[in-house]
């Protein structure tokens, strides 16, 4: 837009009217356009090696309970999407070569094959437990009037699953008896993990009780899975 001035002697002969810059306002994830917006994600990719690992660190003390003040100021995706892909790689290659390791301990003569179905299984089971879940407990806390964040939710639940890598290669054990020891230790330390910190987070009464000993189920329930499926 060009605006023409009267000709005062000052050379001026018109002035040019700069456009306002745009501003773009990222769409919260809670709300339902911010859901569909893939720009509204890009914050929770906005971490550094540092704090993933002391994140990680910190999924390895279950009794502590503090880990949502721990990631309050920038609640992080990467580690979700980074130690569910690993999960899901770590659970299909040790369980094949965990089944060898069994089949050659018991009977050598027999041949052996690659189970293509185990990335299959880990995919859909990881996958769709650390989003699934976490989505699950968030509608039915926001249903019951409780302040929940599903970025936070994920975020918990995702690095509750770090527990599960090393205990992938412990389980290459070709001795029933201690897989069994190892599988059950690792659930409890990841359930108590989510257990504890969602208590913390809900700040519910005994009403939520009960929401709390459902998560610490579901959590023992997978590890009980890892250890049937790809273990047997």
């Amino acid at each position: 837009m060009q605006i023409f001035p009267p000709n005062n002697g000052s050379g001026r002969g018109y002035q040019t009217l700069e456009a306002p810059a745009e501003s773009f306002e990222q769409q919260p994830p809670n709300n339902w356009k911010g859901v569909f917006n893939i720009s509204s994600y890009t914050q929770y990719f906005n971490v550094d090696t540092d704090v993933v690992i002391n994140r990680v660190i910190s999924s390895f003390h279950p009794t502590a309970g503090d880990f949502f003040n721990k990631i309050e100021a920038n609640p992080d995706l990467y580690g979700l999407i980074w130690i569910t892909t690993t999960l899901v790689f770590m659970l299909s290659c040790f369980g094949n070569f965990a089944t060898y390791l069994m089949q050659k301990h018991t009977d050598g003569t027999t041949t052996w094959s690659f189970d293509v179905g185990y990335v299959n299984v880990a995919a859909s089971g990881i996958y769709g437990y650390a989003i699934a879940v976490p989505m699950a407990f968030y509608f039915l806390l926001q249903y019951l009037g409780s302040n929940a964040s599903l970025i936070r939710f994920w975020c918990m639940w995702g690095y509750s699953l770090s527990i599960f890598m090393p205990t992938a290669f412990l389980l290459l054990i070709p001795v029933e008896f201690l897989r069994w020891i190892i599988i059950l230790i690792t659930g409890t330390a990841s359930s108590c993990f989510v257990a504890l910190n969602l208590r913390s987070y809900i700040e519910g009464g005994n009403d939520l009780t009960i929401i709390v000993i459902a998560a610490f189920l579901l959590q023992m329930a997978l590890s009980i899975f890892i250890k049937v499926r790809f273990f047997p």
